[in-house]
């Protein structure tokens, strides 16, 4: 699926209204959370936002910053 979607300004924010297609496409309706996270390839993906999977990457985010002298020497 490929959509083009058009920048609105919203307050002092720019915003994407997702069409019904992409709504439809992502099993999601008013409301929900979507995640944006960077794809290899430098896009962005979008999926719906799961709880559990935002509780864990806040969990390793901590872990990283609290660590990352130590693991930028693991890495080595």
């Amino acid at each position: 699926m490929v959509l083009e979607l058009k920048l609105r300004k919203v307050g002092n924010s720019v915003g994407v209204v997702l069409p019904k297609e992409a709504l439809a496409y992502l099993h999601a309706r008013e409301g929900d959370t979507v995640c944006a996270t960077e794809a290899k390839d430098g896009s962005l993906r979008l999926c719906l936002t799961n709880p559990d999977v935002m509780r864990q990457l806040e969990a390793a985010q901590h872990v990283i910053r609290r660590y990352r002298n130590t693991l930028r020497e693991l890495a080595r």
